[in-house]
């Protein structure tokens, strides 16, 4: 019998480290050590599952970003504890590297679109939140009137994204926190909290 929980740790650690297109039906059931119609059944498709494994996988590794960028911290820190977050998380031993959202199935076939949209709509949905918290750090009088948080949202989404790629490519933990420095240096200017 195939216990819920452990099936989408193992289906989500399989689709991170190979991606949607290059992890098969075979190469989860082997894994999961159950045959094709025990993940079909509890699970559905390929497609089912990986929705399910990127929900399993968000709710645990964006918890603390979620609370950051949703809390009282200043949006600075907000964004600050996020990137340096982001590092850690990216470099953790013994695990696969990078964010499995931040860069998944940014390159596809034709068979695969409706993953790759699901996939986007999930990175669109944290740029979301991140201009929602600028756009708070705006009326809070943190950020000036005339910040343009949905650029300034995408900015720091797309710092994100490259330090997936980058830390996917072998960089430390310790390259990617300097990254997050140097982002951090392109602040909108004045800061009402500092």
């Amino acid at each position: 019998m195939l216990d819920r929980e452990v099936g989408l740790d193992v289906a989500a650690r399989l689709f991170w480290e190979h991606g949607y297109e290059g992890t098969s039906i075979a190469d989860l059931t082997e894994a999961m050590g159950v045959p094709a119609p025990s993940v079909y059944a509890t699970y559905g498709s390929k497609e089912d599952l990986y929705r399910q494994a990127l929900d399993h996988i968000s709710a645990r590794e964006n918890k603390q970003c979620l609370e950051a960028l949703h809390g009282k911290m200043p949006a600075y820190d907000a964004i600050a504890f996020y990137l340096h977050d982001a590092a850690t998380r990216f470099t953790v031993p013994g695990r696969p590297r990078g964010c499995m959202i931040s860069t998944a199935i940014l390159q596809h076939g034709e068979k695969s679109q409706s993953v790759a949209q699901t996939v986007a709509a999930r990175r669109e949905i944290g740029i979301q939140t991140i201009k929602a918290r600028f756009d708070r750090a705006v009326s809070e009088g943190e950020l000036a009137p005339d910040t343009d948080t949905e650029v300034l949202a995408r900015f720091y989404g797309a710092v994100v994204q490259g330090m997936s790629a980058q830390a996917c490519d072998g960089a430390s933990r310790e390259t990617l926190k300097r990254l997050a420095d140097v982002a951090l240096s392109a602040w909108p200017r004045p800061l009402a909290h500092r």
